[in-house]
């Protein structure tokens, strides 16, 4: 175990950004300017401060990157506190925090169907460049926020990242993202359950959810804009791109396509065409609250989610969605109940054209690391003593075909330097990779990195045992923690590190952080080793 830290080495170097942002977090500076302005309200401006959930950037190329804000002046008011028509709003992106040489301006239309949000999808910036951006309405500023573009085709830097996944509002205070931001990354990537469907009190008590049950447009609006209050999240939202990726919190608990976790009429649930209305919902305000291009905007019950991204020749990122084109859970989705079932070949996780995207994006690849962020948990997950396989029904395990197709094609096409990225589960883990989990003597394929929730699941305890059947059971499992944070990863052409970095509660605030484990993985050679 590594002694406890409570910030990276280069904090020195972020003191700058980070303590102007965090007073912009708190409402008290809006950045670039020194002080903050109100807009009154008149033709052409909005009453109120509009940009009360902050800024964020996100789906880095080398020459761009999408910048996102939202109008919202009451953001748990109906339509934000705005009014019912277009809002012109300035950008501008620069070299440097006070805006003294910027580099590229627009305006985008912020427009009452689309929640005010903005999507500007900025070009023609420099490949692995800091940058700052900022918005403006009438007399009203943002804050500002830093970006980075993705690294050059063939240029090979080392690419500093972190990982995480699983916020619950109700269960704990968002500190691992403020320890996030701390690190300055190149990028975030989000895993999933940004943030949680259930209604106000069903789920915790250390804060309270705003409203009932997500179920119409107006609810999920409502609930990403208090998410988006919080100061930690929209610290890191101002500090990094974002790449994120959903699971089921952000619609409905353990869904499949189009298939509901209850047929409850009260949920809105008891038809199939009812389900069907409750995800456009959820879709529609995912992607107006998120830092996504245009055109991934969502068409009907449709969201095109998954994607890759290239960081020179060091890395690609192969996103994965897990949860829009699955056929429904076997077993009626029971914990550690196997069969045939979990083995049916018309059984999907991914869909048909997600499979062949993922192995066309494999097989394209020219970096070092394949990495595939994605949702859930992938390795064979066995917590069934004896030969019985046990499994995670949600996870890969009850799609048992589609997951030998994946490790079948890195196998047989021998893809190199294979990294599975894990959210989920609301634990630490850390699992090598084989195409048959059931013979440790096989050959090893890759790695898979699971992080921890921010909050979900409480302070969790000091434990690394899961139990002696997980060990026996599962021979390619190398860590278990249960406590809370994220994971830290520097990739080089060399080498990929991955630190588990943890908060020891979150039920109260201000949890430093430290590092629990570490691990490496030296390229072409399969297999994570002790750091």
């Amino acid at each position: 175990m590594t002694p406890p830290r409570t910030s990276s080495p280069n904090s020195l170097k972020r003191r700058g950004f980070l303590g102007i942002a965090g007073a912009a977090g708190a409402g008290a500076v809006l950045l670039g300017t020194g002080a903050a302005p109100v807009a009154s309200a008149a033709p052409g401006r909005v009453p109120g401060d509009p940009f009360q959930l902050g800024v964020a950037s996100g789906d880095p190329l080398p020459d761009g990157v999408v910048l996102w804000t939202r109008l919202a002046p009451r953001p748990l008011d109906e339509e934000g506190g705005m009014p019912r028509r277009p809002v012109a709003v300035r950008w501008e992106i620069a070299l440097d925090e006070r805006f003294r040489k910027v580099v590229r301006r627009g305006v985008e239309h912020a427009v009452p169907a689309e929640a005010h949000t903005v999507h500007a999808d900025v070009r023609g910036l420099r490949p692995h460049h800091e940058y700052y951006y900022r918005f403006r309405v009438g007399n009203a500023l943002s804050p500002v926020g830093r970006t980075r573009t993705a690294p050059a085709p063939g240029t090979s830097p080392t690419v500093d990242f972190v990982f995480a996944s699983c916020a619950n509002w109700e269960q704990g205070h968002f500190t691992a993202y403020r320890h996030m931001a701390e690190e300055r990354p190149d990028v975030v990537f989000h895993l999933g359950d940004y943030l949680y469907e259930y209604a106000a009190g069903v789920n915790g008590k250390v804060r309270t959810h705003h409203g009932d049950e997500m179920n119409t447009l107006a609810e999920y609006r409502a609930r990403h804009a208090q998410y988006k209050t919080d100061p930690d999240l929209r610290l890191l939202h101002a500090t990094a791109p974002f790449v994120v990726t959903w699971d089921d919190h952000e619609t409905d608990n353990n869904y499949a396509d189009l298939s509901p976790e209850n047929d409850d009429a009260g949920q809105g649930n008891d038809t199939t065409a009812h389900f069907a209305a409750r995800r456009r919902a959820a879709y529609q305000a995912y992607w107006e609250h998120m830092p996504l291009r245009r055109f991934r905007k969502p068409v009907d019950t449709a969201l095109p989610l998954y994607r890759r991204l290239e960081y020179g020749s060091t890395a690609t990122f192969s996103v994965l969605d897990t949860r829009q084109y699955r056929t429904n859970q076997p077993y009626g989705d029971k914990w550690q109940v196997s069969g045939p079932d979990q083995w049916d070949p018309k059984a999907t996780i991914l869909g048909d054209e997600q499979h062949a995207w993922l192995e066309r994006s494999l097989a394209r690849s020219r970096s070092t690391w394949n990495v595939v962020p994605q949702q859930i948990y992938f390795a064979n997950w066995d917590a069934v003593a004896g030969p019985d396989d046990g499994g995670y029904n949600d996870g890969w395990d009850g799609y048992r075909a589609s997951r030998d197709r994946v490790l079948g094609y890195v196998d047989e096409r021998r893809i190199d330097n294979f990294v599975v990225l894990t959210g989920d589960v609301h634990n630490n883990w850390t699992n090598d990779l084989r195409r048959d989990f059931e013979r440790p003597e096989t050959r090893l394929l890759g790695s898979e990195f699971v992080t921890t929730s921010i909050t979900s699941g409480g302070d969790g305890s000091a434990t690394h045992d899961p139990g002696q059947v997980y060990w026996d059971e599962n021979p390619h499992t190398k860590y278990y923690s249960s406590r809370r944070g994220y994971v830290r990863c520097s990739v080089s052409k060399r080498q990929y590190t991955a630190d588990y970095r943890v908060v020891d509660y979150v039920t109260r605030p201000g949890a430093p952080v430290r590092t629990d484990k570490s691990f490496v993985i030296e390229a072409g050679v399969p297999g994570v080793q002790d750091a």
